[in-house]
């Protein structure tokens, strides 16, 4: 394999325009608005500026509500979600995204432009992605 590796950035790579709830939504609307958009977690909007984002996950509802026999109904957003939730620039080779987020043990991260945030990215579909690019580069090689 060779040292130098085709740069792709975050933003070819991430979820534009995630689903956003607000922190006092109860977990069931969370599930109810995961379910209709057909995604597994939700970003939680920042409440002013200065604010960070947040992020709810199905496993976190899994582990901290059903696993802790909470209600759904009467539990908040807030009171589980993850935050402050780790951002990565837009820009950002794949390559030290995937490290970020492995050394913190995380699956996912909001990605940021200018400060706002612009989607989300997952280990998965960067991993993924990255080793496409060096199949390709070792074929063009090889």
């Amino acid at each position: 394999m060779s040292n130098s590796h085709k740069f792709i950035t975050v933003a070819k790579v991430m979820t534009p325009s995630p689903v956003v709830i607000d922190g006092l939504a109860s977990v069931q609307d969370a599930l109810n608005l995961m379910e209709s958009n057909e995604v597994n977690s939700l970003v939680i909007d920042r409440r002013y500026e200065g604010d960070e984002y947040g992020l709810i996950s199905v496993s976190v509802i899994a582990r901290e509500i059903i696993g802790k026999n909470k209600s759904l109904d009467r539990s908040s957003v807030y009171e589980i979600m993850e935050k402050p939730v780790l951002t990565v620039s837009s820009t950002m080779d794949i390559k030290y995204a995937i490290r970020l987020l492995t050394k913190f043990s995380l699956s996912r991260a909001l990605v940021t432009e200018i400060g706002e945030m612009v989607g989300f990215v997952t280990l998965r579909d960067m991993t993924v992605r990255y080793a496409r690019a060096e199949a390709e580069q070792s074929n063009e090689q090889g």
